[in-house]
C-alpha cells in the first residue's frame, strides 16, 4: 500500500490564530482536569512499587524452576513500560494506567502471570478491585493500586533475561510470539512509533503539559493539536469495545492531521480535524505511513498485517484506522454501522462549531466545542440492559458486567439487522450502577432507539426473539455462574430507574418537564414516537421494543398479543 500523501498547507499561524490558540488553552487549563504534583507523585510511587511486586515475582519463578543462583541474581526485573497516556506524559486527572510487563521466556502467560502474579497481587494490600481476564481480545490484570486504575498486560520474550534497554522497535522481540501477545507488545510499540513520527519530542511534551492533560497533543515540527479524548468523551463516541473509538484510534486520527498541516497552530488545526473526518469516505483507510509485510524477510515472521489486498476480511472494515508499528492493524476494527453513523454526526456537530468559532476569531468561546451530548434527553425509547449478579459481590458484577459490556455491540447489530435498518441504535458507553442490595448486585446499560423517518404508517417491532439471541450468546461465556443475570427490556424515558436520574442531574430536571408531555400508557409491543436534538436541529424520532429475560435457566416468557 502506497505512502501517505504529502501535506497539504505548510501555512504557518497569524497573530489571530495564535489569539485562539491561547484562549483554547485557557479554558483546557481552567478546567481543572490537569493533575497536581501530589498526584502526579502518588501515580508515580503507584509504578515503582508495582516494579517492586514485579521483581520478586520474578526472582521468584526463576528460583522455582531450578535456574543456577547467579541467574536469579541477574533475573532482578521484568520490565514494567507504560503505554498510551502515562507513556506520553499527557495523563490526566483520574486516568488509568496502562503498563506492559515484559519477562523471559520461561515465565508464560496463562499461569505465571494470571495465576501466580494474580495471586500476589491478590495479597496486596494496596490493592484492590482485582479482575483477570485472561480470554479477552488483548488479556489483561484490572485492578486499581492505591486507587489508581491500572490495566496490565504481558508479553515473554525469547530471552533467557530481559535487559533493561531492551529495544521493542527491534522486529526480532516478536519472534515466536503469538498474536495475542504481539497485540500486548503492540501498545508499546504503536506508542513508540508515533513518537518516532514527532520530530521535536522535547517540544511535544513541553506543550503536553502547557495543556489540558486530558486532552492529548500530537506534536508536528515543534507544534501540537488537542487530542479529542475529553471531547469524544463529552460527545459519548469514545469506547472501542462498544463499537466507537479508543484512544489509539483518536491519536491516529489527530497524528494524520498534524502531519497534513504541519506548521499550524492548535487553533487552526482543531476545525481542520473535524473537516476532514466529518467528509472522510469510509473505508478509505487513514495511514501514518505505508503498510509492510515481513514474508520474505530475514525474519520471515509473516505475522497478518492489515491489507484488504491480501485479506477479504479486512474488507469488510467499516472505518480502518491503522497503527504504524508493525504488524499494522485495524484500530478500529469494531465500529459497526450503527457507531461509525453516530461518529460522522457528531463530527459534523463538531465541524460546526468549530468553524464558527475559527471565523469569529475566537470571540464564540470554545468551551462549545466540549458541551457533553445529553443522551436521555436524545431519545424517548431506550433498551435497557440490567447485568445482575444474585447474592454476589461488587467483583462478580464487575466481571460479569465487562463481558455483557463486550458483547453489547453486537445486540446493536443484532437490532439494526433484524428491523431491516429501520430502527437505529445508538449505545451508550457509560454504565450506571444501582445502590448493591442483599438480592442483586445490578448496572445498567442503555441503547438509545429511533425510527428512521418514513412516509409509511408507523410501524411496530418486536425485539423479544432478537433479545433472546443476545441473552443465549451472552450465557456463552465461559466463566459464567449462577447467580449471574442479564435482563433486556423496552424502557421510556419517563419511567428510567431512579439510580439513572441520579446520574444525569442536573439535566433530570429536563427529564421531569418531559414527562407530562410523554404517552401515560404502555403498550405491550412497545412502539413510542421519541424526539432528539442535535446542534440546531430537531429530529424526530420513533422506537419500539418489548423485551424480557432473566437466568439462562428460566423459561421463555410467551410473547403478548398486540
Amino acid at each position: 500500500m502506497s505512502d501517505v500523501t504529502q501535506p497539504i498547507s505548510l501555512a504557518a499561524p497569524t497573530p489571530a490564530d495564535l489569539k485562539s490558540t491561547a484562549q483554547l488553552e485557557k479554558l483546557l487549563r481552567e478546567a481543572g482536569l490537569n493533575e497536581s504534583s501530589n498526584e502526579l507523585a502518588a501515580r508515580e510511587d503507584v509504578v515503582h512499587e508495582l516494579q517492586g511486586v514485579l521483581d520478586r515475582w520474578v526472582k521468584r519463578l526463576t528460583a522455582q524452576r531450578g535456574y543456577p543462583d547467579g541467574m536469579v541474581d541477574q533475573a532482578t526485573t521484568a520490565l514494567l513500560l507504560p503505554f498510551g497516556s502515562y507513556r506520553l506524559g499527557v495523563h490526566g486527572r483520574g486516568s488509568d494506567i496502562d503498563a506492559l510487563v515484559v519477562g523471559p521466556s520461561y515465565i508464560d502467560r496463562d499461569h505465571d502471570f494470571f495465576d501466580v502474579l494474580g495471586g500476589v497481587l491478590a495479597e496486596t494490600e494496596a490493592l484492590t478491585e482485582l479482575q483477570a481476564v485472561p480470554r479477552a481480545y488483548v488479556p489483561v490484570i484490572k485492578m486499581k493500586f492505591r486507587g489508581v486504575p491500572v490495566d496490565l498486560l504481558y508479553a515473554s520474550v525469547c530471552l533467557p533475561v530481559v535487559p533493561k534497554d531492551l529495544d521493542l522497535r527491534d522486529r526480532s522481540v516478536l519472534r515466536g510470539m503469538d498474536l495475542a501477545t504481539v497485540r500486548s507488545l503492540n501498545g508499546v510499540r504503536v506508542a513508540d512509533e508515533i513518537m518516532r513520527l514527532v520530530p521535536d519530542a522535547g517540544a511535544f511534551r513541553t506543550t503536553l503539559r502547557c495543556v489540558n492533560v486530558r486532552i492529548y497533543c500530537i506534536v508536528y515540527r515543534g507544534v501540537c493539536v488537542f487530542y479529542f479524548k475529553h471531547w469524544a468523551k463529552a460527545r459519548g463516541v469514545y469506547s472501542n469495545v462498544m463499537g466507537f473509538v479508543g484512544g489509539v484510534g483518536w491519536a491516529i486520527l489527530v497524528a494524520r492531521v498534524c502531519q497534513l498541516y504541519p506548521n499550524a497552530a492548535p487553533s487552526m488545526l482543531v476545525p481542520r480535524f473535524f473537516k476532514i473526518f466529518s467528509q472522510w469516505k469510509w473505508p478509505n483507510p487513514v495511514l501514518l505511513g505505508g503498510i509492510e509485510h515481513d514474508d520474505d524477510g530475514q525474519l520471515a515472521l509473516r505475522l497478518p498485517v492489515w491489507d484488504p489486498r491480501r485479506n477479504p476480511r479486512d474488507r469488510t472494515h467499516l472505518m480502518p484506522v491503522i497503527t504504524p508499528a508493525y504488524p499494522c492493524m485495524n484500530s478500529c476494527y469494531n465500529v459497526s454501522h450503527a457507531t461509525l453513523r453516530i461518529i460522522t454526526e457528531q463530527l459534523e456537530i463538531g465541524r460546526v462549531i468549530s468553524q464558527e468559532i475559527a471565523e469569529s476569531g475566537g470571540a464564540r468561546g470554545w468551551e462549545a466545542l466540549f458541551q457533553p451530548f445529553h443522551f436521555f434527553k436524545a431519545y424517548k425509547s431506550y433498551l435497557q440492559v440490567d447485568v445482575k449478579v444474585a447474592g454476589g459481590g461488587e467483583a462478580d458484577l464487575r466481571e460479569w458486567k465487562g463481558w455483557v459490556e463486550s458483547r453489547l455491540r453486537q445486540l446493536v447489530i443484532r437490532v439494526e439487522m433484524a428491523t431491516a435498518g429501520m430502527l437505529l441504535c445508538h449505545p451508550n458507553p457509560q454504565a450506571y450502577a444501582a445502590k448493591p442490595n442483599d438480592r442483586h448486585c445490578t448496572a445498567t446499560f442503555f441503547v438509545g432507539l429511533s425510527k428512521q423517518q418514513q412516509k409509511q404508517a408507523q410501524v411496530q417491532f418486536d425485539l423479544r426473539a432478537t433479545a433472546e439471541e443476545f441473552k443465549q450468546e451472552v450465557y456463552m461465556y465461559e466463566f459464567w455462574r449462577p447467580g449471574m443475570e442479564l435482563e433486556v427490556k423496552h424502557a421510556r424515558r419517563k419511567d428510567l430507574p431512579s439510580y439513572v436520574m441520579d446520574h444525569i442531574l442536573p439535566a433530570a430536571g429536563h427529564l421531569k418537564r418531559k414527562r407530562a408531555q410523554d404517552d401515560p400508557s404502555p403498550s405491550s409491543s412497545a412502539s413510542g414516537d421519541s424526539e432528539s436534538s442535535s446542534s440546531s436541529r430537531d429530529v424526530k424520532r420513533a422506537a419500539a421494543a418489548d423485551t424480557t429475560g432473566s437466568s439462562p435457566e428460566s423459561k421463555r416468557p410467551s410473547c403478548p398479543s398486540n
